[in-house]
């Protein structure tokens, strides 16, 4: 009894130690478990957080990115808006060029139109010195065209000849029956109207004996004096050089006078007042 009891008690003090080894070496994989299971649960929080930020930072560059392309995209937009804006601006400025270049062009057609038919309407009513006044008013030139312009610019030259010739003509009528005033005011118009008609000299010989019977030698000494050397006829200027000689007597410039007899012999040696030119000269040179 005693035996078995020892036994008993060696085989429950064994199982005892057994178990408690057990219980250690239990209690030491569960703490190394237990270690391990924080560790990984430290890893696991730091691969997550790693992850959170990794994926929050991948958010917020894709949100950048996303802004930037929004940006990149309206400023397009903005860029292409303004750029069309500016081309219809561009268009719009040109198209109301355009159309007040036509209104201008439409205003100065209808004034040439108008100007042109005024003119034409005094061609029809032969007011020849109406027209001549109108083609050389201010401003007319330029509403007219290079057309029009050039048809009336020759129609008023020839209505300056026609008008020059029959004052000249009027003022011999005058001459014929002694009317020097109504003469000279004749000669007057036919050189104003055109001064360089082919009458012209001989409107200016005219009037300047016009004012020497009317007592105005004085008014007929230039007139005479640039007949004398340049009238395109000889004989125009002979006459005009006698006509000097005469005038000059008479408001007694007598130096003056001499000379031009003297003129008269040498540039006109057979002419008709040959005679009466030497004698003239004569008496002077004996008497002054």
């Amino acid at each position: 009894m005693g035996v078995e009891t020892e036994d008993e008690l060696r085989e429950l003090r064994r199982e005892v130690i057994e178990s408690r080894g057990l219980v250690i070496k239990t209690n030491n994989l569960v703490n190394a478990l237990s270690a391990d299971l924080k560790s990984i649960a430290k890893r696991q929080s730091g691969y997550e957080r790693r992850i959170t930020w990794n994926s929050a930072t991948a958010y917020g560059i894709f949100v950048v990115t996303v802004l930037l392309g929004v940006k990149v995209l309206y400023d397009y937009a903005l860029e292409n808006r303004d750029s069309e804006s500016g081309r219809l601006k561009n268009e719009v400025t040109q198209l109301r060029t355009e159309r007040d270049e036509l209104k201008r062009r439409e205003e100065a057609r209808g004034k040439t139109d108008t100007r042109a038919a005024s003119l034409y309407e005094l061609v029809k009513a032969n007011k020849r010195s109406e027209l001549i006044e109108q083609i050389e008013a201010a401003g007319t030139k330029e509403t007219l065209t290079k057309t029009e312009l050039a048809f009336f610019l020759d129609l008023a030259e020839r209505y300056r000849n026609e008008l020059a010739l029959e004052a000249y003509f009027a003022g011999l009528d005058h001459v014929k029956f002694a009317r020097w005033q109504e003469a000279a005011t004749a000669f007057e118009q036919s050189i104003r109207i055109k001064g360089d008609a082919t009458t012209a000299p001989s409107a200016r010989l005219a009037l300047a004996q016009a004012y020497r019977r009317l007592n105005r030698p004085r008014d007929a000494v230039p007139i005479l004096s640039v007949l004398s050397e340049n009238a395109p006829e000889k004989d125009i200027q002979a006459a005009a050089t006698w006509e000097l000689s005469q005038v000059e007597i008479e408001i007694q410039a007598w130096n003056d006078a001499k000379a031009t007899l003297r003129n008269f012999l040498k540039k006109f040696p057979t002419h008709a007042r040959n005679l009466d030119a030497q004698q003239t000269l004569a008496e002077l040179t004996l008497k002054h």
